[in-house]
């Protein structure tokens, strides 16, 4: 009985972080339920990019996993990592259904924008491209991203619909579809708000069994097959990735430029508020271990796009595991655990309908506006550029235009303020790149 725990304590020094080993297991499962979500969300987006759905789910849950435990072990800190939110979209909605790239050239891109992250972490040139983009564009680009999946589940539930006069308009909510979604969107609503653990799960699987009750939701059982795990499982298609010409011109370096950019962003912010609320950052502001922790999550990342899913990042929901007492590394071994445990019920995950999985997307997306209350609205410097960055986003339904505006307004702005120093040339150059990528784009 003993040998174990003293495993335990030389591997997570429990002792030193004052937690237990009881401790740690009980905020790993709350870190679980609150971003299991993910395991039906994810295969229902990709899903719309024409992967199959039992097998993303499967690959989401193997990525999640990997990546979980890889952090738990390699850098002891209680941060759990699954395919993000707004990737997946810019994945599905802008890479794949816009610019028609294929799924498996798109995972392909996933996967070198991994290495890309890894070399630039291990070289130490990430720290210059952090240092040259303001903290608010971090606050607007999560923030944007929050109101575009919010937008998307908006959509797939049929509340918002496409009209010819003014763009978008409300749909018709007596219809079976927004109705059924709006009971969705109510009852997470209600369990989030009465703090219930893995409320988005609940509601979900709720809101699937309101479906089949009342006949929405054609129930279709079949068979379970290992064979599922393996649809997505090294589909990726690199070779496709290098022949993306012609019509698609600077595709492949904006796709790999969000793909990158979004993550580390998404990465910067997740550990901030994380090691903040764990007490584990130092009194500088620095956090410990943290190229261990990018690194980790580079390596997910590739990992993931192999398996057959989207970009992995670090999940802002492992808070609520420190919430819970979560101190170490073996807090995210436990999320690990039991996203392993999930992943060989996974491919269920196809009898779920879009009317179950879009409230989770609409709450999920306001949950991600938080951020913007980082950005000095009273200052037209930062406040023009955060505004471009955030509307662009869903109304552009494009990440990368987003933060094109941004960052270019932001350098315009200090150049005409008389704040560009020669430390800012990196800002400049991605600026002065953006301007291109606008130039060829009216030209194309």
């Amino acid at each position: 009985m003993h040998a174990p725990k003293g495993a335990l304590e030389r591997r997570f020094a429990l002792s030193a972080r004052g937690t237990s080993a009881r401790t740690e297991v009980l905020a790993g499962i709350t870190t679980f339920l609150t971003m299991s979500y993910i395991v039906l969300v994810n295969p229902a987006i990709l899903g719309t990019a024409g992967m199959p759905v039992a097998s993303v789910a499967a690959a989401t849950c193997f990525a999640a996993a990997f990546a979980s435990i890889l952090m738990g072990l390699v850098a002891n800190t209680p941060l759990a990592l699954a395919p993000g939110m707004g990737l997946n979209a810019y994945f599905a909605f802008t890479v794949v259904q816009q610019m028609h790239v294929p799924w498996p050239v798109a995972l392909g891109c996933v996967l070198i924008s991994g290495v890309a992250f890894l070399v630039l972490t291990v070289t130490g040139i990430r720290q210059m491209i952090v240092a040259s983009i303001p903290p608010y564009l971090f606050a607007a680009v999560a923030g944007g991203i929050g109101l575009f999946i919010g937008f998307i589940g908006l959509k797939d539930a049929g509340i918002v619909v496409a009209n010819p006069a003014t763009f978008v308009a409300l749909g018709d909510l007596k219809t079976p579809g927004p109705a059924l979604a709006l009971f969705g969107l109510v009852l997470i609503g209600a369990l989030s708000v009465w703090n219930v653990r893995g409320a988005m799960l609940i509601g979900i699987v709720a809101t699937t069994l309101v479906g089949w009750l009342t006949g929405q939701v054609a129930l279709h059982a079949e068979p379970y097959s290992l064979s599922a795990l393996t649809g997505t499982l090294f589909k990726l298609d690199l070779g496709g990735v290098f022949g993306l010409t012609g019509s698609h011109g600077l595709g492949l370096l904006e796709i790999l430029f969000v793909f990158l950019f979004v993550d580390l962003f998404d990465n910067i912010g997740t550990l901030v508020a994380v090691t903040k609320r764990a007490g584990l950052m130092t009194a500088a502001g620095k956090i410990p271990g943290l190229n261990r922790i990018l690194i980790t999550d580079a390596v997910s990342t590739i990992v993931g796009s192999m398996a057959g899913t989207s970009t992995v990042t670090s999940y802002v929901e492992s808070a609520a595991g420190v919430q819970a007492g979560g101190r170490t590394g073996l807090t995210a071994v436990v999320t690990g655990l039991l996203f392993l445990a999930t992943m060989f019920v996974a491919p269920y995950a196809q009898l779920i309908p879009l009317a179950a999985t879009a409230p989770a997307l609409i709450i999920v997306g306001g949950l991600m506006l938080l951020p913007l209350t980082e950005v000095e609205w009273e200052d037209p410097l930062s406040a023009i550029p955060a505004f471009l960055t955030v509307a662009m986003i869903p109304l552009t339904f494009s990440i990368a235009n987003g933060l094109a505006f941004g960052i270019t307004a932001h350098a315009l702005l200090k150049l005409v303020r008389g704040q560009l120093k020669t430390s800012d040339w990196f800002l400049c150059l991605l600026a002065a790149l953006f301007v291109a990528r606008f130039v060829w784009m009216g030209a194309a």
